[in-house]
């Protein structure tokens, strides 16, 4: 057991955590120090603590909870599958029922002809699926060489081995070892801070798919598969494409016969204000990946869609070899299978595609308030999900040094204002439940003001600007 700091109670929930338990994307040292903030229950857009504060969710805990907390057609959903087949599975020629209804309205809703759908149980399994599913198409096809996939820097994928070879953040690779042979990571397109002196947001996108295409060449275009990318970037920084950009990039790749993967993992289900980010930027991809949202995240799922011309090849193979090689467990968990599909005919039934559409304009619009905060470099965003990015300067763009010290900082001060948002580096996030009221953003935007000024006022008690 780990020694429990004085400043926390060993027999309390908080103290029990920090002897027991290790915690994803956390600095486990500064947990000893810090512990947790425990969170005992969520209704609609809020969550309570354990002394009974309560706090927005702006992020839908991690860019999922579309329908906020406490669903009751989602519990019913879980409990009347529990009752009638809590598990089976869907290997060797075996399924419940739910997932082959799920399968069918996925298909449906989907903005490009799909052909199959295979569920897994978490974005990052989704993506790791779809490197094997494209290595394996391509021996399929008689291209063993065309193996290297295209991911971009900040972009994010997951962090199985795979997964997190294709994410292009330092901290998903250091000391992991990572990535793998075959990734490999082309320009970020963040216009903003990117963009060259006089340069167009349009011919920064050509010059986006300019080092694309440099890149295809000099690796050669008959060992290049695929690119992988989000319609709009989430955990990089919520960056969203410059004007233009993803139509260049589309006829680079279609250029080179290589395959385009759409990462709807954040995007997917309403975020941009659209059933999937591909159609707010006309995106034509032949393989989509899907999760959070997929079941508001109440139960883990999720699924990747490819298109026929990939199935054929997949389903050739799978006969010459006697079998498709790949699966989990909890493929197609009936139970998730259920919940999952409740979560999408409560979409439509609520219109929250729509709804997501006009209270995210409201939410742009009062972010927007924050552009000549003195701390405040840009705010950009689509839909429900935004950004807004703290610098040392304005006028350089500089930014501060260390990088995060002080969205951290912001992020502690928006705890106190009873707000949860994410600060990734000095970005700070907004990604909240799809049934927010524009009264909730008021609140949103209310509280993230005031965790904002008391920012600035000690920025410039420590000098740093």
């Amino acid at each position: 057991m780990s020694n429990t700091p004085s400043t926390i109670a060993p027999n309390s929930t908080a103290g029990r955590d920090v002897a027991y338990c290790l915690h994803p994307y956390t600095n486990a040292r500064a947990h000893e120090e810090k512990g947790p903030l425990v969170i005992t229950h969520g209704q609609g857009v809020n969550v309570f603590d354990d002394q009974g504060k309560s706090y927005i969710e702006a992020m839908a805990g991690l860019w999922s909870t579309s329908l906020g907390f406490g669903e009751e057609r989602l519990i019913e959903a879980a409990n009347k599958q529990m009752k009638e087949l809590p598990y089976y599975h869907s290997f060797t020629h075996k399924t419940p029922i739910p997932p082959i209804e799920l399968s069918e309205k996925l298909l449906s809703m989907a903005p490009v002809p799909m052909s199959k759908v295979f569920f897994a149980n978490s974005g990052s399994e989704a993506n790791d699926t779809v490197v094997k599913l494209v290595w394996y198409y391509n021996n399929a096809i008689g291209r063993p060489e065309k193996k290297k996939i295209i991911s971009r820097i900040k972009g994010y994928h997951g962090v199985t081995v795979a997964s997190a070879s294709m994410t292009g953040l330092p901290a998903n690779h250091t000391d992991f070892d990572l990535p793998i042979a075959n990734i490999l990571h082309t320009s970020c397109p963040h216009y903003w801070r990117f963009g060259q002196d006089g340069e167009s947001e349009e011919n920064f996108s050509t010059r986006m798919a300019d080092d694309l295409e440099k890149m295809i060449l000099e690796e050669g275009p008959e060992t290049i598969a695929a690119f992988i990318g989000e319609p709009v970037m989430g955990a990089g920084g919520v960056i969203v494409p410059p004007n233009g950009y993803w139509e260049k990039i589309q006829a680079v790749l279609k250029k080179y016969d290589i395959l385009l993967i759409a990462d709807e993992v954040i995007c997917g289900f309403g975020r941009t204000g659209n059933a999937f980010g591909c159609e707010t930027f006309g995106m034509k991809p032949d393989i989509i990946s899907v999760a959070k949202a997929l079941s508001s995240s109440y139960l883990p799922i999720s699924a990747v869609m490819i298109t026929d011309k990939l199935y054929q090849g997949i389903a050739d193979n799978s006969a010459k070899i006697g079998v498709l090689g790949h699966g989990y467990t909890y493929s197609g968990h009936p139970v998730c299978a259920a919940v999952a599909l409740e979560t999408l005919k409560i979409y439509e039934e609520r219109d929250l595609f729509g709804q997501a559409a006009s209270v995210g304009a409201h939410l742009q619009k009062g972010l927007a308030q924050f552009k000549d905060h003195p701390l405040v470099g840009e705010v950009r965003g689509v839909g429900l999900i935004a950004a807004v990015e703290l610098v040392q300067n304005k006028a350089t763009k500089a930014s501060f040094d260390p990088v995060g010290k002080v969205g951290t900082y912001l992020n502690e001060r928006a705890i106190e204002e009873g707000l949860i948002i994410r600060n990734m580096g000095d970005s700070i996030a907004f990604c909240p439940p799809l049934i927010i009221t524009m009264h909730e953003i008021d609140q949103i935007i209310d509280r993230f003001r005031r965790a904002l000024d008391k920012t600035l006022d000690w920025v410039k008690a420590e000098q740093m600007i």
